[in-house]
């Protein structure tokens, strides 16, 4: 910033975090609501197999198929608010160019890891929506969906912090992040 007039730099971090955080409040919400089916779905078939005998039997598949959907989405809420594994002490020691120039590598090969994986899931969708599952007989392209998706979510989740997280190095050099 000059003469308090934000630069392009400033306003482009400004609204990446500001997209980052929609996205990832939209993410958390549809995590809890699939982690309360979850649940539910488990309470379920625990109920159904020993208090109740019902003839209920799609409990264990819907719980898997909940699961992946579930840990899937959640990593791009943990990128937003980079959650992950990282090592601070060996990042806040480096110079603020090298810390710029090994941020946006780690940036850069995280989002051509979730490309691939995007590229990758999308053909195993293709393919499972060729086979069916047991119990409900259902095309698995649905729940297989969940890793092209999640994947998609992480890179564009990447890119925004990844923004936001250059111009937090610069502006905040002696901060240790991410």
């Amino acid at each position: 910033m000059s003469d308090g007039v934000p630069s392009r730099l400033d306003r482009l971090a400004d609204s990446a975090t500001r997209l980052s955080s929609r996205l990832a409040w939209v993410i958390d919400r549809v995590c809890v609501v699939l982690a309360i089916l979850l649940v539910l779905d488990v309470w379920l078939g625990v109920l159904v197999r020993y208090v109740l005998p019902l003839p209920i039997t799609f409990m264990e598949e819907a719980a898997r198929y909940l699961m992946i959907w579930l840990a899937l989405l959640a990593v791009s809420s943990g990128i937003s608010r980079r959650e992950h594994i990282g090592v601070q002490l060996a990042f806040g020691a480096l110079p603020l160019g090298a810390r710029r120039a090994l941020l946006a590598l780690i940036d850069m090969l995280g989002i051509v890891f979730f490309v691939t994986l995007l590229v990758y899931g999308t053909g195993m969708v293709e393919r499972g929506s060729r086979t069916f599952t047991m119990i409900y007989g259902m095309s698995k392209a649905l729940p297989f969906l969940a890793v092209p998706v999640s994947a998609a979510l992480a890179a564009v989740q990447l890119a925004l912090v990844a923004v936001r997280d250059q111009r937090r190095i610069v502006s905040e050099p002696q901060a240790v992040f991410p």
